[in-house]
């Protein structure tokens, strides 16, 4: 069995100074650590359990397939807070069928994020029995 310590989604994106201000700056994700020198530097997040990388540089958007999803305590306030950040808001909050309440914005490559708020009587909060 693999015994996994930590994971982070690794980013390369075309313009990597536009996208730390996004995470950093827009998003108000908290740095981990950074690692090089310039305009080429990486810049590694904290994304709660995990981590979001961003280093290097991509010659062409990413593959449409990449998501990031980011659980949040409320999906109302980060809607409230990125919108007065200038954030493009995708989709605004939405309580799907499944339960969960969530809005959708992007990164400045096109990467999607969806923000996800589990509410307190949602079954992954608490399963009886399990």
């Amino acid at each position: 069995m693999v015994h996994v310590l930590s994971g982070r989604v690794l980013l390369h994106p075309l313009d990597p100074e536009r996208s730390r201000v996004f995470y950093g700056e827009h998003l108000g994700l908290a740095v981990h650590r950074e690692f090089g020198t310039g305009p080429e530097r990486g810049t590694v997040y904290f994304l709660g359990g995990g981590f979001l990388e961003l280093s290097g540089r991509a010659e062409e958007p990413p593959s449409p397939s990449v998501r990031l999803w980011l659980q949040v305590a409320d999906v109302k306030a980060a809607h409230d807070e990125l919108a007065s950040r200038g954030v493009e808001i995708l989709r605004p909050p939405v309580k799907e069928p499944w339960g969960l309440v969530e809005m959708w914005i992007a990164d400045p490559d096109g990467t999607r994020i969806v923000l996800v708020e589990v509410p307190a009587d949602h079954p992954l909060r608490y399963r009886p029995g399990i």
